[in-house]
């Protein structure tokens, strides 16, 4: 149980952008690229892709949404079913494979529809090639129909149409028209690979669907009897029906699996642990695999040499190693535009560092190859981090490159080793993404010792943020507001990230959502930030709102809570039937947060205002107070997580100390209006401050 972010906003968008690969658009919108070859999904994703590019990788789409409660049969429980699902996979011992899949899909509702209604298929052509030889349609009214191979489309992916050096990169899709409920889509994808970057060398990750969207699943697997090749199977998985065919070097090994679906849908977790996967590769070990990539990854000498007038001129008036490692880092994190592929979708064929730097773009594979060009002239050596985002054990899983979803840099000097992540473009130097720390990576470079170091990625700095809320209450009862934002730490990356991929035209978008999630039901007027690429200094962001109607003055008295973000903390540890609680509180990177209210009144009104509250633990410290002076109103809350988690056995505790911070936040402030009847006991002390009140329960 991670503590969430802070702030409104962040509560809103899941803990530290977990999930989130590279933000492509405004509201932190993913590109999720698809990884599915044999079952369609949502239009504009691919229905037979390769996950990161892989020769041969198979995993199944969720298909999206919940039942449709219009007059639908109980049985159909997805959108869409996918009564037949076959997978036909042949690898060459040169590393060639051709893979043909053949689905039968039943559409069952409209969103359904919506999800068939375009088949779309990742590929690069410098070494893959896909056709549709056959996408047949059966009506329910009994008709059919049947999409010509003219009618199939072959286009740039749409996250290199402004790139020409990655327009190998294309999807080929073919629109489905007419397509309703009830219909029946039957359709035949070929995908033919050869001379893939990393032949002849080849692999497979294949996982049957259990989430019961596919009634029959079948595999059917042939593989050169002449090549060495690793095969792990999920325990609850059936042996495979097993023959030999040919001899000599055109032996092959065929395996057969047939895999009815789940009879009833699972939920997810269920789904997770009765999964049934299949992964083969030719990688003998990591290691083995490490040394493939560092050929494509790591520049030649000859070409770091070219580049020593680059790193001198970064290098101009810096000092220390240090100084110089974040310049690097600031150029091409910076100034070198991030393509948004996934991970290996070149096949890790990099270019040309001197070719990455005229163009001004690049991969993530590309731009790490650039900053080793530059850095490995003062430091180094550059490695690169590849990340592995669910949960793996490289002691238990076979070697294959489609594990990999992100790429982080590590470079330093003797003794000291920085990590880096280059493609968020905004991120501070020396900064990750909370997902990322704490993980092991596969390390590729020159130099390594550790194969499966773990990712440190500590910001540079104490993570702090502040709201200060400036805010006046007209006779009509409008509230108006200035909300002003300033953190370093991990929310600072969220939004830096959300605003440097949001058009500026578009900010008041961003800011509504953020006044949304903070609790605030007004119109944002106005909105400032300040440059994501200012990455020396905190982020600010400032926004201005008008919320008609926040008060009623006719109602007596009036009550209103103080005008401040709610502050995020974790829930307590579920308790285990045994009663006591297991799992220890996460509260994560150290921080702290302060906000501040300042609200104006109308002349003459009187306010009463909460008692303050204080309580202070070794994990964490929590205050506040609240002030009338005049007509002004203020409030103060000061939260600061000291450590990283709480033991189970101090549960109680964390109870204790959420419980006093959740009741000091349901406080309210009561407001009388001039004129109204003055009631002694709602008028301020004479010095402003709060008068006596009960003592609050100790926590």
């Amino acid at each position: 149980m991670k503590r969430p972010p802070n702030i409104g906003l962040f509560q809103y968008f899941g803990d530290g952008m977990r999930g989130y690969s590279r933000v492509p658009a405004y509201f932190f919108l993913v590109i999720a690229w698809s990884t599915c070859f044999a079952l369609a999904c949502p239009a504009g994703f691919s229905q037979e892709g390769q996950k990161k590019s892989a020769p041969e990788t198979t995993k199944k789409p969720e298909i999206a949404g919940k039942q449709e409660k219009a007059d639908q049969p109980e049985k159909a429980a997805h959108p869409a079913q996918i009564e037949l699902l076959e997978t036909k996979v042949r690898f060459e011992a040169n590393g060639n494979s051709r893979k043909e899949v053949h689905a039968l899909v039943r559409i069952h509702s409209e969103l359904g529809v919506r999800q068939f209604a375009q088949l779309n298929f990742d590929f690069n052509r410098s070494f893959e090639s896909v056709e549709i030889p056959m996408v047949h349609v059966t009506h329910a009214s009994g008709g059919t129909a049947d999409i010509l191979p003219s009618a199939v489309m072959d286009r740039p992916n749409p996250a290199v149409v402004n790139f020409p050096a990655y327009q190998n990169v294309r999807v080929k899709s073919v629109r489905i028209l007419g397509l309703q409920p009830g219909d029946t889509i039957e359709y035949r994808v070929v995908r033919t690979v050869s001379h893939h970057p990393l032949a002849p060398d080849f692999w497979l990750d294949h996982s049957f669907d259990r989430t019961g969207v596919v009634s029959r699943e079948v595999l059917e697997l042939d593989m050169p009897a002449s090549r060495t090749v690793q095969m792990k199977m999920s325990k609850d998985l059936r042996a495979a029906e097993r023959q030999e065919e040919g001899a000599g070097d055109a032996a092959h090994l065929l395996y057969k699996w047939t895999v009815d679906g789940a009879a009833n849908a699972p939920s997810d977790r269920e789904a997770e642990k009765k999964e049934l996967r299949i992964t083969i590769t030719t990688y003998g070990s990591w290691e083995e695999l490490a040394n493939r990539l560092r050929a494509s990854l790591e520049p030649s000498e000859n070409v770091v040499r070219e580049f020593y007038p680059k790193a001198k001129e970064l290098t101009q008036g810096k000092k220390s190693a240090e100084e110089w490692i974040s310049a690097f880092y600031d150029f091409v994190s910076q100034n070198i535009k991030t393509v948004e592929l996934p991970l290996g979708a070149t096949g890790y064929k990099t270019r040309m560092p001197s070719d990455i730097l005229a163009s001004g773009y690049a991969t993530e594979e590309d731009k790490f190859v650039l900053f080793a060009a530059i850095g490995n002239n003062y430091c180094g050596p550059a490695r690169a981090g590849l990340v592995i985002s669910p949960t793996e054990n490289p002691d238990t899983d076979l070697p294959q490159p489609g594990m990999f979803d992100h790429l982080l840099t590590m470079s330093g000097y003797p003794s000291i080793n920085v990590w880096m992540d280059l493609n968020l473009e905004v991120a501070p130097y020396g900064m990750v993404l909370p997902q990322f720390r704490k993980k092991r990576t596969l390390l590729v470079g020159p130099a390594v010792s550790d194969l499966w170091p773990i990712v440190e990625g500590e910001a540079p700095f104490s993570a702090r943020q502040t709201v200060n809320v400036d805010a006046s209450l007209g006779e009509n009862g409008t509230l108006r507001a200035k909300v002003r934002y300033s953190m370093r730490g991990d929310n600072e990356l969220v939004l830096r990230v959300a605003f440097h991929h949001t058009p500026k035209e578009r900010w008041k978008e961003v800011a509504q959502l953020l006044s949304i999630t903070d609790g605030f039901r007004g119109q944002v007027t106005g909105v400032s930030a300040s440059d994501p690429y200012a990455t020396k200094e905190p982020f600010s962001v400032e926004y201005e709102l008008d919320q008609p109607k926040f008060v009623d003055w006719s109602k007596k008295p009036v009550r209103i809570p103080a005008l401040l973000p709610q502050l995020g903390l974790p829930d307590p540890p579920a308790k285990p039937s045994s009663g006591s609680a297991t799992a220890p509180v996460e509260l994560g990177t150290p921080l702290e947060v302060e906000t501040k209210m300042t609200l104006h009144l109308l002349p003459g009104t009187n306010a009463s205002v909460p008692a303050g509250t204080a309580v202070e633990r070794d994990y964490a410290t929590y205050s506040s107070q609240y002030f009338a002076s005049a007509s002004t109103l203020t409030a103060t809350r000061r939260i600061k997580f000291v450590l990283r988690e709480i033991p189970a056995a101090r549960a109680a505790d964390y109870n204790a100390f959420l419980r006093a911070v959740q009741s000091d936040e349901a406080q309210d402030f009561t407001l009388e209006p001039a004129g109204s009847p003055s009631q002694k006991a709602n008028s301020p002390a004479p010095n402003g401050t709060t008068p006596p009140k009960p003592d609050a329960p100790k926590p």
